[in-house]
């Protein structure tokens, strides 16, 4: 059985390793006196943080619609009635969009958890501690890596030692005072934060652990890390790291890294064999908003929200296997109206916000760029992506520009787009790549609470 983290949404009891059962109380209910005061609520506590970090703001599928959106750069179209995903696709935001807010407070909610379940590691019994204490940092990590992508200058803006970025807040918040009010750090700083918490988690965590992070979903996130970085070294390592440590394989064909769960026709798939990092939705629990916006409604969403336009289509070789995912549809029927995304054509199903593949594209990029052949050669981790994916020729020869289009059709809508176009320093819909429309803006809500904050540039005080 391959051990990949699901992230699943757990509202009544779970068991734990000691074979007793828990009452789950809204996370936001449970009296910190009674969190931090044995080891099974502390582990309880884990289950609320991995509970919260599921939510539909985060990866529950809406920090994916944002960079999609963001750097949709007319391969992209929002259709849909709701101002708030439309502001920012037309990178006109509001500081009071409702979305960008609620991503803000669902993250530093969850990384609160993080930090009282850090504070109260010395309660978890012995032979569990580096393991919990590896989850919370790979949550803490995660979040504040997100956070720093959406609300601040990217790293390749430069400047990152001054650039704000967000705060860090790595005690946990018991109480509102002064000592609350928290500025935000620089960018490089919390990037350094994001590779500490995310190296440590690391080391710390197995290969394998049931349905909770492990070491591949730590080393998978590190390597993104570097990469936006353009530290290619550190990208190329992490990511060879992941591969290395096993216990996933590519998807044969392309369509079964998606839509896993409930089986609507013969086209749907029900296993999902390479998500090193997933959220699991079932019909009891979970959000993906993915599906919500992406799909149409006879798979149970909205009208088809987002349309995928011909300059994205025209990319693709017609022989490449992963076009044939895209559809034509539109209400309840398929087959004719604006093309959608097939990977998010199900609400039942696993979000995966890391795959397998990408490891062996970032290999890829990075040992190119550098000249090396950590791992096999960039030629040979391309190919490999073509024939598994695209069911394509081999290529014999290898450019960089081979590279970046082949991770730009393979990792399609999966929540990449703005910050693979922000690191290359692409300008997008008319927009430079380090335009402050490009950047969300602190919520105005927290920029009012909290005097330390500074909002971001073109959007107000």
């Amino acid at each position: 059985m391959k051990s990949y983290i699901k992230v699943w949404i757990l509202i009544s009891i779970i068991g734990f390793s000691c074979g007793k059962q828990l009452d789950l109380l809204p996370q936001e209910d449970v009296d910190e006196s009674v969190v931090l005061t044995s080891d099974a609520n502390v582990k309880r506590a884990l289950n609320g943080a991995y509970d919260g970090m599921s939510s539909e703001y985060l990866y529950g599928g809406n920090i994916l619609l944002y960079a999609e959106l963001l750097g949709s750069d007319e391969e992209l179209r929002w259709a849909g009635t709701y101002n708030q995903p439309d502001e920012i696709w037309l990178k006109d935001i509001l500081p009071t969009n409702s979305f960008i807010t609620n991503t803000w407070l669902d993250a530093y909610e969850v990384i609160n958890i993080a930090n009282n379940i850090l504070s109260a590691i010395d309660i978890v019994n012995e032979a569990d501690r580096d393991r919990i204490k590896g989850e919370a940092l790979f949550i803490r990590g995660s979040l504040f890596f997100e956070l720093v992508k959406l609300y601040a200058k990217p790293y390749s803006a430069g400047n990152t030692a001054v650039n704000p970025g967000i705060p860090l807040v790595l005690l946990p918040t018991r109480g509102i005072d002064e000592s609350s009010f928290v500025a935000r750090s620089s960018v490089e700083d919390v990037y350094t934060q994001a590779i500490n918490d995310l190296s440590e988690a690391e080391n710390l965590l197995p290969v394998s652990n049931g349905i909770y992070a492990n070491k591949v979903a730590a080393a998978a996130q590190l390597s993104r890390i570097f990469l936006q970085k353009s530290d290619y070294v550190a990208a190329r390592d992490a990511a060879d790291r992941g591969i290395g440590y096993g216990g996933f394989e590519l998807a044969s064909p392309y369509a079964k890294a998606f839509n896993s769960g409930r089986v609507l026709d013969a086209d749907a798939v029900s296993t999902l064999s390479e998500g090193v990092f997933q959220i699991a939705v079932s019909a009891q629990d979970g959000s993906n908003s993915m599906h919500l916006y992406w799909s149409i409604t006879m798979y149970g969403a909205r009208a088809g929200d987002v349309v995928v336009q011909n300059k994205h289509l025209d990319l693709y070789d017609p022989a490449d296997e992963r076009l044939s995912l895209f559809y034509q549809g539109g209400g309840n029927a398929v087959g004719s109206g604006p093309f959608r995304s097939g990977k998010w054509r199900l609400q039942y199903s696993n979000l995966s916000i890391i795959r397998l593949s990408e490891l062996f594209l970032t290999r890829a990029e990075a040992n190119f760029r550098e000249g090396t052949s950590v791992g096999a050669t960039p030629l040979a981790d391309i190919n490999l992506i073509r024939a598994e994916h695209g069911g394509l020729p081999e290529l014999s020869t290898l450019t960089l520009d081979d590279i970046l289009l082949e991770r730009k059709l393979e990792l399609a809508h999966e929540g990449q787009a703005v910050h693979d176009r922000k690191r290359l320093k692409l300008n997008t819909d008319n927009f430079a790549f380090d335009a402050d429309e490009m950047v969300l803006p602190v919520p105005l809500r927290e920029v009012i609470a909290n005097p330390m904050l500074v909002q971001n540039p073109g959007y107000g005080g």
